[in-house]
């Protein structure tokens, strides 16, 4: 037995159930609280727009989401899970209707010990990096959304971000130590994963557990200075980007290209760089930029942007102008343009990407973010596309795939039809024991879906 339709549940039941617990019903707040960015895609524009929840659930403990969980499972209401809401592919949109459970109210931090910290999943990531800080630690990585995005909806949700090119992905061991989790069974329960056990529920849109707490490890704390690089040439910033990254010497956080016309999307940055440019956004320690000012020489780049860590606080983040807020800054210019996420094998020599930025010229406008993947350094491409219709958009995606590029496409809500490309069996199998009547996120796991049809 699945998920029932939404109109024939009894909600003064399920209020009851959960009385005392905060319930949202007004229509703009559920439709609002029912959506994320999947904006940046005309493609899912016309596949999500319509799709909202009946009500939002606003717990506060994790007693109060095991409530929650009971008083669905008797009615067999659909539940989606959801933090802030700053994912781009639909995660938290509900195709079913149901409970949204909101849990941005859980924001605890538990404690914080050398390299290590436990959190609600509803703490926001820039408030615990704050707290972090404070003891000499930070967090190894964050989206773009660093503001406002929560812990747990970047581990349901995300991949990695500013950090990425010390710390890998989020899917990388070491990267999440534990979680709780509580199940959709008849009796919900709550479990503990630790180990290589929290691949069962980490990137997976909250399809199989709700997430409670989170033990997630930190790392040193340096002051990062803020600058912009600009060059002439795209080819040479991309190669300047490579050779920073695989500057083993050279503390750093963040590694972005933007090829020209990029930069000029960025409003708030216009008056520093000059037209025409093409930029490296880095974060940089600042005992590192004696040798990091030495590099920019040696590739003949230039400095229009510098901020030390202490002024960095205040005002423009430069990491809002990297990772997915690249490509909000250029819609809020231009809402025709959409996205590509493309992985780039690795070659120090980018002739792949090379390739790709010659060859569709103006139309895919190159942004990278180079991250590191199993000990290399390599460009991961948010490419600006210039959309027309979604056949050519498809075949720019099979371009890149046939020519050996590796494309996680931002055009899907479908779990495995995005980054993952294949069934995961562990996370398929642990949905079918904790949430056996596919209550949790119903619609955006392939994998459980060919299952009930069979």
């Amino acid at each position: 037995m699945t998920a029932t339709t939404t109109r024939s549940i009894d909600w003064k039941r399920f209020s009851d159930a959960i009385a005392g617990i905060e319930i949202i019903r007004d229509a703009t707040q559920v439709a609002k609280l029912s959506k994320d960015y999947y904006t940046y895609s005309p493609l899912l524009v016309e596949q999500l727009s319509d799709k909202v929840g009946d009500l939002v659930v606003r717990p506060t403990s994790e007693a109060e989401v095991l409530k929650v969980a009971k008083a669905c499972v008797q009615q067999r209401i659909p539940l989606t899970v959801r933090g802030a809401g700053t994912g781009n592919y639909g995660q938290c949109i509900p195709l079913q209707g149901g409970v949204i459970l909101d849990l941005t109210k859980m924001q605890a931090v538990k404690w914080i010990q050398p390299g290590i910290a436990c959190v609600e999943p509803g703490v926001k990531l820039a408030a615990l990096d704050k707290q972090a800080r404070e003891t000499g630690w930070e967090i190894r990585m964050a989206p773009s959304t660093y503001r406002t995005a929560t812990i747990g909806g970047f581990i349901g949700g995300g991949s990695g971000g500013i950090g990425s090119i010390t710390y890998g992905q989020l899917r990388d061991r070491g990267n999440l130590l534990a979680v709780r989790v509580v199940t959709m069974e008849d009796e919900p329960r709550v479990i503990e994963l630790r180990g290589d056990d929290v691949q069962k529920v980490n990137h997976a849109y909250g399809t199989n557990g709700i997430i409670t707490e989170l033990e997630i490890p930190l790392a040193p704390a340096y002051p990062w200075a803020e600058l912009i690089v600009v060059f002439d040439d795209f080819m040479t910033t991309a190669t300047f980007g490579q050779a920073l990254g695989d500057a083993d010497g050279i503390i750093k956080k963040l590694v972005t290209i933007c090829a020209d016309p990029i930069p000029g999307y960025f409003a708030a940055l216009r008056s520093a760089i000059p037209p025409g440019s093409h930029v490296a956004l880095v974060m940089v320690a600042e005992q590192s930029l004696e040798p990091f000012k030495a590099m920019v020489k040696e590739w003949s780049g230039s400095i229009c942007y510098e901020k030390s860590a202490q002024a960095a606080k205040k005002g423009t983040m430069l990491l809002e102008y990297t990772w997915n807020h690249t490509t909000l800054h250029a819609r809020t210019v231009d809402p025709n343009l959409t996205y590509l996420q493309t992985l780039f094998p690795y070659d120090p020599e980018l002739k792949l990407l090379e390739h790709m930025y010659q060859h569709f010229g103006d139309e895919l406008m190159m942004h990278l973010e180079f991250i590191r993947v199993a000990g290399c350094v390599l460009p991961a491409a948010l490419q600006l596309v210039r959309y027309s219709t979604p056949d050519r958009l498809h075949e720019i995606i099979r371009y890149h795939e046939e020519k050996g590029a590796f494309i996680a496409n931002p055009h899907t809500y479908i779990l495995e039809d995005g980054g993952r490309k294949t069934v995961d069996p562990v996370q398929l199998a642990f949905k079918e024991a904790m949430d056996p009547y596919g209550l949790l996120n119903p619609g955006k796991m392939k994998a459980w879906e060919m299952r009930d049809r069979s």
